[in-house]
């Protein structure tokens, strides 16, 4: 049965290729087999090169896991703790001004804080927007390499709830916390990921690459034609020219592989268990799905974080009980190419199939 299932993946990948213009990488590991592994389309459609087993691709919202880990570890080394109020940690132009004294890092780890997002995602909150490129309008993509940049967006927004009292998904609070790493650190927030995330872990090939800045083996992302015929887009006025605390680092999907182990295997970081990353925060009672620090826990133990931006698709996750990893990594988006999802779903069910 497992057999025909790999088959079925490949088939759904291969006809996603061809089809819809897929390109990325798929790969399932346990311990040291590779059950899966596979490459399709284009890294940079301009010169014709294929994406590889070595390409890095752009994460979006799954580099949150690095950042988490990063104020994780620093808490270790006792350069901070995770229920010092942010306000006694950041100084007030590196954080918003409506901030409430009760805030702790815990909070903003949990996405408990109740602080506003600079994209928020309910149309009923403050700060709401539809299109993620509407942020641009505001504010030059190409300003943002310190995220203090970003604090104009929602420095001035009301909470939306009490620290504490709900989950509500927040990337300004990993903003916030990539501005605490750097800030506690005495480092730029890349510097302190690369050397105490990427680094310990073994992720060599991992870290926070700009736009601008020429680096081999790095997937360039896509948007699709304006009109039928047209040319593809790369994404470089979508996004931020460069990763921070709430997402955009730069990986490998081996990479990936490697982090996610050292998560649930432990003994990596300073003070980083298994328990202190994947205890459940925050979620309602029943739900398949809750939040741990920087990563979402299924109810059977499983563990990952899944990330999108304009010209980026990414899934990752990790059975610790069966020490079985699964990844998805891609340069074209969700919305681009339909049928992402039931890929990154067929991945899942084939590596780690619920009981």
């Amino acid at each position: 049965m497992r057999d025909q299932q790999w088959r079925d993946v490949a088939d759904q990948a291969a006809r996603l290729e061809a089809t819809a213009d897929f390109s990325g990488v798929l790969r399932a590991t346990r311990g040291d087999e590779v059950l899966y592994e596979s490459f399709h389309g284009m890294a940079n459609r301009a010169d014709g090169i294929p994406v590889s087993r070595s390409t890095r691709f752009a994460t979006a919202s799954l580099g949150k896991m690095f950042t988490a880990v990063g104020v994780l570890d620093a808490a270790g080394r006792g350069e901070v703790d995770l229920q010092d109020a942010v306000v006694d940690v950041l100084p007030p132009d590196r954080r918003p001004t409506t901030l409430l004294p009760g805030v702790t890092v815990h909070h903003l780890l949990s996405h408990t804080s109740g602080i506003a997002d600079y994209f928020e995602e309910d149309e009923d909150l403050p700060g709401f927007r539809e299109n993620y490129d509407e942020i641009w309008d505001r504010l030059a993509n190409y300003s943002v390499r310190d995220y203090a940049a970003l604090l104009p967006l929602f420095a001035d927004l009301p909470p939306v709830c009490p620290p504490g009292t709900a989950y509500h998904y927040s990337n300004a609070g990993y903003v916030l916390l990539g501005l605490l790493l750097q800030e506690v650190s005495g480092t730029p927030f890349p510097e302190a990921v690369t050397t105490r995330v990427f680094a310990p872990a073994g992720m060599t090939a991992s870290g926070y690459f700009a736009f601008d800045e020429v680096y081999p083996d790095i997937a360039q992302g896509y948007l699709p034609p304006l009109h039928p015929g047209g040319p593809w887009r790369t994404n470089i006025y979508s996004v931020h020219p460069v990763g921070g605390g709430d997402g955009g680092a730069v990986v490998s999907a081996p990479d990936v592989e490697r982090f996610l182990r050292a998560v649930h295997r432990g003994g990596v970081w300073r003070g980083v268990t298994p328990e202190l990353v994947l205890t459940r925060r925050a979620g309602e009672e029943g739900q398949r799905w809750a939040v741990g620090y920087g990563v979402d826990i299924r109810e059977d133990g499983v563990f990952g974080k899944d990330g999108g931006d304009p010209g980026v698709a990414t899934i990752s996750r990790c059975q610790p009980g069966t020490d079985t990893t699964a990844v998805l990594l891609a340069n074209v988006d969700w919305d681009t190419v339909d049928g992402i999802g039931d890929l990154a779903n067929a991945l899942i069910d084939a590596a780690m199939p619920e009981a």
